[in-house]
C-alpha cells in the first residue's frame, strides 16, 4: 500500500474536477448500481500510464456528452474499492491504470492499460469522447 502523502496530488488531479472517490466495495456497489451512465477511473501511481491517464479523464469531460456520475479507485491503496470495481470490469483482465463506462451498471465501454500507455492525454481523452457521445 503506498502512503498517504504520496499518492495525494494523483488523487487531487481527479478529484478537483468532481470524480468522487471510493474507498469501500460497498461504495462501489452502490456508485454503479446508479441509473445512468457511471465513468470508473482506476488511478494509479504508474509513471508511465497514470501521468496520462488523468489528464486524460480530465479532457474527456469537456465534451457535450458527459457521465452522469464519475468515480475513482486507487490500485495499491484502495484495495478493497479496487477488487470490487475490476469485478464490474470483467472479463477484462485487472490493469492499472485504466477506465470503465457503465450504462445502468453495464460495461459498455473500456480502457485497459495497454490502450492508455504510450499515448498522449488528448487520444484518451477523444477515445472516452466517442464513448461518451455513443452512451450519455
Amino acid at each position: 500500500m503506498y502512503p498517504a502523502e504520496l499518492v495525494k496530488p494523483m488523487r487531487e488531479d481527479l478529484t478537483k474536477v468532481g470524480f468522487e472517490e471510493l474507498h469501500t466495495a460497498q461504495a462501489v456497489d452502490a456508485a454503479l448500481a446508479k441509473e445512468g451512465t457511471t465513468l470508473v477511473v482506476i488511478n494509479s501511481v504508474c509513471g508511465c500510464a497514470a501521468a496520462n491517464a488523468r489528464p486524460g479523464a480530465r479532457i474527456s469531460l469537456q465534451n457535450a456528452k458527459k457521465p452522469d456520475h464519475i468515480v475513482t479507485v486507487f490500485a495499491g491503496v484502495d484495495k478493497e474499492a479496487v477488487d470490487a470495481a475490476r469485478g464490474y470490469m470483467a472479463p477484462f483482465p485487472p490493469s492499472s491504470p485504466s477506465m470503465a463506462l457503465f450504462k445502468n451498471g453495464e460495461l459498455v465501454h473500456m480502457l485497459e492499460r495497454h490502450h492508455i500507455e504510450g499515448r498522449p492525454a488528448e487520444l484518451i481523452a477523444e477515445n472516452l469522447k466517442d464513448a461518451f457521445n455513443e452512451y450519455c
